[in-house]
């Protein structure tokens, strides 16, 4: 018995409702939810239209109303004990929560969320709805491998429950995933992941089976479309796959409505008018939400470089570098120091332990990441020691990915880390920065020792038979250093000047010319 089954008022109204929202109708399932709670007494129905409420509130960017909206569908739900709903509140409340910015709160939601879904004995067609909007909250989180998770968890509770499979592509999950890639400098990772979009919704095209898509996915892959050719692949005008045409679609959503702005930017770049491009990115206004805060910057970065003015170009880049590492590593900080104090479970410190091994770590060298690699040098200033710090950037990387591939250079990359590490001086400390960036810690030590490590870095590199794991494209490294110079309250702000002067260093290293 799924969860309607147990509702005994104004059923076909809420199903009228659903129906409405999954097609992107926000407003005209706002209306109808709205009569149903003038006109209903009995608990479950009232409480059910308002979590469907809350959907439509935040499919409709209505941010003000977020708040007392949650707190009306948590005073309905708190003494109903049916999991699917807990469960389909604390996802929407997770997602509330993001988009008013409180990290905090939204992943004491989503913990809760995934615990009563998980709880529901008997899963319908809503539960595979609350999955769902699980996996939004984890994808806007940029949790993408919980996301990933829990929209396949939906998919088959669907199958199940005779919901369509392409109901669920969710192709917005994956979109968010492979713009992180690119505001964290794997462009070609980004390119990999929107060409898989592409071919899903070319697979459900040649089946006949687009027309089951929802208006606002249709708008996600015409977003992923139009970002490809901003990255300079070749999209077929005119077709059933053209960018312009799927990002019609999408109806009042807020996040269609974004990806429609942007999604002109990026076709202004594809066609050639980089200074079009960064006009209308002057004029438009998207959340920080929809797809991170470095998209509009990195679409600026792509447009100045298009337009040839390649030094501001880079500067945008690296705006875009840090405004994605900035959020990534606020949420962190939320999860991991918050999370397990305010829910005293045993599920919730494994969670907390899994986030944590995943934020400190660089997946494909096994090096420590950026957020690692800050608490170490603030360890190591609040001890009064003086700290160097080195960026190294990889010479001729991008034509190792674009003659050998993608896998040949996740091997340039993990042989880079090992030869990195084998040089380094005890007690030294290197970590994988993004993309083909490296970043070395030298502790109590100054420029002199700084200018011997580069030394030994670059010979070891040069000395490395590239020619038998990538013939035909050498690699190299240019290096850059800075001291870092602040304490306490000031370490942020120093470190940031610090890795300023050491970026300029190393692009000062690898514009000098090299001896043949």
């Amino acid at each position: 018995m799924g969860w309607l089954d147990r509702v005994e008022d104004q059923v076909d109204a809420l199903t009228q409702a659903r129906a409405l929202q999954e097609a992107s109708r926000s407003a005209e399932g706002y209306a109808v939810l709205e009569r149903v709670l003038r006109t209903t007494t009995d608990p479950r129905t009232r409480a059910d239209a308002l979590v469907q409420r809350l959907s439509a509130l935040i499919n409709l960017g209505r941010t003000a109303e977020f708040t007392r909206a949650i707190e009306e569908a948590s005073a309905a739900v708190r003494d109903l004990a049916e999991p699917y709903l807990h469960g389909h509140l604390n996802a929407l409340a997770a997602l509330a929560a993001h988009h008013q910015g409180a990290l905090d709160r939204c992943v004491t939601h989503l913990v809760r969320a995934a615990r009563a879904l998980g709880a529901v004995e008997e899963p319908d067609r809503d539960t595979a709805w609350g999955w769902h909007d699980l996996a939004m909250a984890y994808s806007y989180l940029s949790f993408h491998g919980y996301a990933l998770g829990a929209i396949e968890r939906a998919r088959q509770l669907g199958l199940a429950a005779g919901i369509p499979e392409e109901t669920f592509a969710a192709p917005g999950i994956r979109l968010r995933n492979a713009v992180a890639l690119d505001h964290n400098g794997d462009s070609d990772g980004c390119l990999r992941v929107l060409r898989d979009v592409a071919a899903d919704l070319g697979r459900f095209l040649r089946s006949g089976r687009a027309g089951q898509l929802r208006p606002s996915s249709l708008a996600a892959y015409g977003y992923a479309a139009a970002r490809r050719a901003a990255l300079g692949d070749e999209i077929e005008p005119g077709s059933d796959t053209d960018p312009a045409r799927l990002l019609a679609h999408g109806g009042d959503s807020a996040r269609a409505r974004d990806m429609r702005d942007l999604g002109q930017v990026c076709l202004a770049i594809a066609a050639g008018r980089p200074i079009e491009a960064v006009t209308r990115l002057d004029s438009v206004h998207v959340s920080n939400e929809t797809l991170g805060a470095a998209e509009p910057a990195r679409l600026r970065s792509i447009a100045l470089a298009r337009a040839g003015d390649h030094a501001a170009a880079h500067r945008v880049d690296r705006l875009a570098f840090r405004l994605a590492a900035q959020r990534n590593d606020r949420l962190r900080d939320v999860y991991i120091d918050g999370i397990a104090a305010r829910i005293d479970h045993e599920e919730m410190r494994r969670e907390a332990a899994r986030y944590e091994g995943e934020a400190l770590t660089d997946p494909l060298t096994g090096l420590p990441n950026r957020r690692r690699l800050e608490r170490y040098i603030a360890a190591v200033v609040s001890r009064g020691e003086r700290v160097v710090i080195g960026v190294c950037d990889l010479d001729g990387f991008k034509a190792v990915n674009t003659r050998h591939g993608h896998h040949s250079g996740d091997l340039v990359l993990q042989r880079i880390a090992g030869v990195i590490n084998r040089v380094m001086r005890r007690g030294d400390f290197v970590a994988r920065y993004g993309g083909d960036e490296f970043v070395v810690v030298l502790p109590d030590a100054g420029m002199a020792e700084a200018a011997e490590v580069a030394r030994r870095i670059g010979a070891a590199v040069a000395g490395e038979d590239w020619e038998a794991l990538v013939p035909g494209t050498p690699v190299g490294v240019s290096i850059g250093f800075a001291e870092v110079a602040g304490t306490g309250s000031a370490l942020r702000d120093a470190l940031s000047t610090a890795f300023e002067v050491a970026d300029r260093e190393m692009l000062r290293a690898k514009s000098r010319p090299r001896a043949s």
